[in-house]
């Protein structure tokens, strides 16, 4: 994947998901200074949060459980973990595992043995609603880069794992940014979501805005939602917002038919994250994205988007479960 200051024919016709995902993370959270009672809807047909039958208590819950559940299971083998908390009916969007809880337990039981030492590393982890989104990075042995990984898990009203979506990426060696894919530059410190909860719904409504704007309208305009520090997490793209307005406008007249239909949209305080499908052209079978923005309130209280990190994965021709990725 090429940085956005590389944005030849050539190299664009090759790589453009991550520079182009990155521009719009980065976009998304900046703060383009809607009113905080505007509206932002989510178009292309966005899967609804049932936020109103999924307390704070049992949001919390249901964090605790999806990094039990992935931790024991990937660490451990610990299959009773999955009796208790996963349905058997599990639906699952991972390519490389078939649907159903004996298939997720078989996945594990196979991983733990070959790789007695499998650490899951989980990094943040988010949650609104019935669904919780999980940033890690596994390693098959110690020492290795191993992956990054985005989960999204939803639970049902009984507080199990009912459904489950993610997107895999190798970590590389070196980052265009000096950051490596995880870790939290902006301030406070901390991976957590953080922040008042109120901020919830306008963190998430300047994330959709940045991304109707970028990558629906193909406008780079929306370069005006972030930072202009922009903390940079995605290993091809620099950090900092500088030429991204041209760099868009070049790559939006060489390929005006770049697609990405939202999925899923998870807020929590100053974190938003984003399930997309991105095509640079109609054709293409195109890639699953997930990416995590931070939300930053500037001191005349705008809100801008401040720090992004993404997994993007291509969508295999063929899936274990039968099912898409979304």
């Amino acid at each position: 994947m090429e940085t956005i200051v590389m944005l030849s024919t050539t190299l664009l016709a090759r790589k453009t998901v991550a520079t182009l995902l990155a521009a719009a993370s980065i976009t998304a959270l900046a703060g383009f200074a809607p009113a905080y009672g505007a509206s932002a809807p989510l178009r292309g047909g966005v899967s609804t949060i049932d936020s109103q039958h999924t307390g704070h208590l049992a949001q919390e819950r249901n964090k605790l459980t999806a990094v039990h559940v992935l931790t024991q299971l990937y660490e451990r083998a610990n299959l009773r973990v999955a009796d208790r908390h996963i349905r058997a009916d599990y639906i699952q969007h991972s390519p490389a595992i078939a649907d159903g809880r004996e298939a997720f337990k078989n996945f594990t039981r196979d991983l733990h043995t070959r790789y007695p030492n499998f650490k899951y590393n989980v990094k943040r982890v988010l949650a609104e609603g019935d669904l919780v989104m999980v940033h890690a990075n596994p390693v098959n042995e110690p020492g290795t880069r191993g992956v990054a990984v985005l989960d999204i898990f939803r639970f049902d009203e009984n507080g199990k794992i009912a459904e489950h979506w993610d997107t895999v990426q190798d970590v590389p060696a070196t980052t265009a940014n000096g950051n490596d894919m995880f870790g939290t530059v902006s301030n406070p410190n901390t991976n957590q979501p953080s922040g008042p909860a109120w901020q919830t719904p306008l963190s998430r409504r300047v994330v959709v805005g940045y991304f109707n704007t970028l990558l629906v309208d193909r406008n780079p305009d929306a370069v005006a939602y972030l930072d202009p520090k922009l903390y940079q997490h995605n290993p091809a793209v620099p950090n900092g917002t500088t030429d991204m307005r041209e760099h868009l406008t070049t790559f939006f007249q060489q390929f005006p038919n770049v697609t990405a239909d939202l999925k899923r949209v998870i807020a929590d305080k100053d974190y938003v994250a984003v399930h997309f499908r991105y095509r640079l052209r109609p054709e293409d079978t195109g890639q699953a994205i997930m990416g995590i923005f931070r939300v930053e309130r500037q001191p005349n209280g705008e809100l801008k988007i401040i720090e992004h990190w993404d997994v993007i994965q291509n969508i295999p021709a063929t899936s274990a479960n039968g099912n898409t990725m979304f």
